[in-house]
């Protein structure tokens, strides 16, 4: 039997399946639900929209309701 080979991606830690799981619902409740898609072509084209939206212009109450960006020019 071959042994198996990682991807490249690291095995999840709790902290970042902490991460993920509150990731998944936001994104199902706060654009899939919220959006009519007929193709997943169009899925994937708003993707990146959504994506920017949520990191540039949506208040995250978990990191003192600012946005993900705006935290990231804090540490840096």
């Amino acid at each position: 039997m071959p042994e198996h080979r990682s991807r490249g991606f690291p095995l999840a830690t709790p902290r970042q399946n902490a991460y993920i799981a509150h990731y998944n619902p936001t994104v199902r409740y706060d654009w899939l639900s919220q959006t009519l898609f007929d193709t997943s072509t169009e899925v994937r084209e708003s993707t990146p929209r959504w994506l920017w939206t949520y990191n540039h212009e949506r208040p995250n109450m978990a990191i003192g309701g600012i946005t993900p960006m705006q935290k990231l020019a804090m540490a840096a």
